[in-house]
């Protein structure tokens, strides 16, 4: 799925990317506030999740993502400023998009980015994908993710329970190139191109490593850049009780570029 909404005079595009285990229908109202704000937007299914086509939880190449995210940068009005929104995951893939495809943007936008991973596989298991990854790569394993510790809005935990494109297994490849992606967004991030940069990471996240996401932010040679630490908020911070805020911490940064533009 993927969907383009647009506007009569839009100040910009957004793309949103979605993270790992959802999928783009868990931003509409997201996309809908954007709207409302003046701004066309493109978000849609990754590959291997929402309704796309193939075996759920399986990618062949993390590659995939970023020409995913290229495809959309393709459809974006080119005479307006355009925006990158990645959460979690999907804040990897916008990383790597704008390390590889080096894109025209006037600001990025991460959401809790997946600069590390917390609780992941113990190190025989690492050992055992490694193998697996070679002999048996579409192998599915269970892998649920835990709506309570995604976000405190318990009406958003409730409707993730009942969503059947909430994924619960990944396959072996799609877990190594995962976290291949996110060591070469460390090893490439002389790479990252000199755009604004706004970095949001949850205070109080059980998913991604809140340090990497701060280690991966100092690194970057971005001239503007600003690392805002939403204290007490679990990971899916536009899902939190309080996201009002973070929406509009959100616009506010696009508002400053658009002045610029």
């Amino acid at each position: 799925m993927k969907k383009i909404v647009k506007c009569n005079n839009p100040l910009g595009t957004i793309i949103i990317v979605h993270g790992a285990f959802e999928h783009a229908g868990r931003y509409h109202e997201l996309a809908k506030r954007f709207h409302e704000d003046g701004f066309n937007v493109i978000y849609g299914d990754l590959p291997g999740q929402g309704d796309t086509p193939g075996l759920k939880g399986h990618i062949k190449r993390f590659d995939s993502y970023i020409q995913t995210i290229k495809g959309w940068i393709f459809e974006a009005d080119d005479q307006v400023p355009l925006f990158l929104l990645g959460h979690s995951m999907g804040g990897t893939a916008v990383i790597r998009a704008m390390e590889e495809l080096k894109p025209s943007v006037s600001g990025v936008i991460l959401s809790s980015p997946a600069a590390g991973i917390m609780n992941g596989p113990s190190k025989p298991m690492e050992v055992i994908s490694h193998i697996l990854n070679a002999i048996w790569p579409s192998l599915r394993v269970k892998s649920p993710l835990n709506p309570h510790l995604v976000t405190r809005n318990e009406t958003v935990s409730t409707r993730d329970q009942e969503d059947a494109f909430i994924l619960d297994r990944v396959s072996v490849r799609w877990y190594r190139e995962f976290r291949k992606a996110i060591q070469e967004s460390f090893d490439y991030i002389d790479q990252f191109p000199d755009v604004p940069l706004l970095v949001m990471q949850a205070g109080e996240d059980y998913i991604v490593d809140q340090s990497k996401t701060l280690e991966w932010f100092h690194k970057t040679a971005v001239k503007e850049k600003t690392y805002k630490e939403w204290e007490g908020f679990y990971h899916e911070l536009f899902n939190e009780p309080d996201s009002e805020i973070v929406y509009q911490y959100t616009l506010q940064f696009l508002q400053q570029q658009l002045i610029k533009s």
